[in-house]
Order: C-alpha cells, then structure tokens, then sequence
C-alpha cells in the first residue's frame, strides 16, 4: 500500500513535485499560506489541508518544501507544527535549502518523539522540476532514505544519499557556491560577446557544447538574451543560501572570495528592486 504523502509549499517547485507524484497514484495532502496559489494542484486531485497540523493527521510522509530556514522552523516546531502533531512513524522529508544546523535539529527533535527526518534540497530550478529530473542531495538514515527512494524517484533522477543528519544541506552549499561564481563567469561571457560585436546567439552555440559548458550556462544564458528574468530560482532565495555557505565557511575558518563577491553583486540588485526577478538578472548588474 502506498504511503499518504503530505506537502507543504506549492511555490514554483512544490507545485511541479506535487503533480508528478500525483500522476503517479499518490494521494497527496496540501498545504500553502495562500490556497488561490494551490487550487490547480486541488483540481488534479490533491487534498486541501487549512494547517500543518491537519496534514500531519492525514499523512505519514511529509515533504516540505518552503522559502527561508524560519519557515522550515515555524512548519515543524511549535504546539500546531509537525512534529508535534505527526502520526508515529511518519518520515519527514525536508527539500528546503536550510541550514545544517536545523536539520541536525529536527532530526534529534523527531527521533525523541519516535519520527524519522531526512534533509533533501533539490537542485535544478523550475526546469527540473517541471520534468521531473531534479538532482537531490540527503542526509540522514540509510535506511529511511532506502524506504522514500521511490517517493524521491517521482521528480529527481540524481538522487544521492550524502550521510548522516546535515549532509543534505552541506551538499546543497557546495553547489550554490559552486552556481554563484558560475552565474557571474555567464554573464561576463555575453557582456564580452556583445562588447566584441559578436552575435551572442552564436558564441553560444559554440561555447556552450565546449569545455564551458554548464547547466546555468544552458538554462540562463539564453533567457538573459532574451530579457526573461522570471524566477526559475528567485534571487531572494539565492541570497539566502549564498548566506548560508559563508555562515557555515566561517565556522570552518574557510574563506570563500569567490562566493562573498557574487552575494555582493546580487546584494545590489535587490538595492535595485530585483529580489523577485530570476538569478539570470544579474546581467543587470553590467547593463
């Protein structure tokens, strides 16, 4: 018997996930602070809860999926939060980019109350989502990560378990670092090919499938030639999780030059209004 799933977030990427795991033959139990942006996902049949704890009654595999670490703490703690309310046994999943150190946190919390928790943040924006090809990156048991593969398989094709409570989120930091200073060597690339006169359609074309090729490079770059600055991935978000990896980097003693730079380009975009365009928009920085 499959289990009931819970969701809370149907943002930009819950809303994807919660399709896909819909389509194959879950009943999935909802949640969002705002229903209007839930009601599509109502229509295919998922079921509308008014609280976390409501989903907590129905479901015995919680997936959440919100925007900023307070959000994860305010869902999960607290007299009408998960874990307060959750069914015995149930598996929490956390696909949030959060902080190490609250999952550390909810997974202790969860193991006291006999709960079992994983970190799973996603990489692979609104586009992975969509098709179902995210790459998700966890920590925590073995074993509970064995039991929800085929859950996770519904919207991730690279799927890998990282280790022990936290793994997930540090993974997740190694890529952000590894896309910020990405973002900044694609928007370079184009300012230079239309400073040179060259058409950036074609110098694409050529750079894309060579040694500088990369999913931002792939994905962005053509929506930066195109002005599209809808968020795949809201800069907010982005600024977030920059902040994050240098908060965990101090701890380590670790200086990360290339990553404090690219916060401070995206810290002046949001000066300029951006904080709810796409990360692609920090070819404004240059235009």
């Amino acid at each position: 018997m499959k289990p009931m799933i819970g969701f809370i977030g149907t943002g930009i990427m819950g809303k994807s996930m919660i399709s896909h795991l819909l389509h194959a033959g879950y009943d999935v139990w909802i949640y969002n602070r705002t229903k209007e942006k839930a009601m599509e996902l109502i229509e295919q049949g998922a079921h509308w809860c008014n609280t976390p704890k409501e989903v907590a009654k129905h479901s015995n595999v919680i997936i959440t999926m919100v925007g900023y670490p307070y959000d994860v703490e305010e869902v999960y703690f607290g007299s009408e939060g998960l874990l307060e309310n959750a069914q015995k046994n149930t598996i929490f999943m956390d696909m949030t980019t959060s902080t190490p150190t609250l999952a550390k946190r909810i997974d202790q919390a969860a193991k006291e109350k006999g709960l079992y928790s994983l970190d799973a943040p996603v990489s692979g924006g609104d586009i992975g989502a969509k098709n179902g090809t995210l790459t998700i990156m966890v920590g925590g048991s073995q074993e509970v990560y064995d039991k929800v593969l085929p859950i996770l398989s519904c919207f991730g094709k690279n799927i890998v378990y990282q280790g022990e409570a936290g793994a997930g989120q540090h993974t997740k930091m190694c890529n952000q670092i590894a896309i910020a200073t990405n973002m900044i060597g694609v928007s370079e690339a184009l300012i230079y090919a239309k400073r040179a006169g060259l058409d950036p359609e074609k110098v694409l074309q050529s750079i894309s499938a060579g040694a500088a090729g990369s999913f931002s490079l792939t994905t962005y770059a053509p929506r930066m030639l195109a002005n599209d600055y809808s968020p795949g991935f809201f800069i907010k978000h982005f600024i977030k999780d920059m902040g994050i990896a240098l908060e965990e980097a101090e701890k380590m003693d670790l200086e990360l030059p290339g990553l404090a730079l690219a916060k401070k380009m995206y810290d002046q975009l949001v000066e300029l209004g951006e904080e709810n365009s796409g990360t692609q928009a920090l070819i404004k920085y240059w235009e």
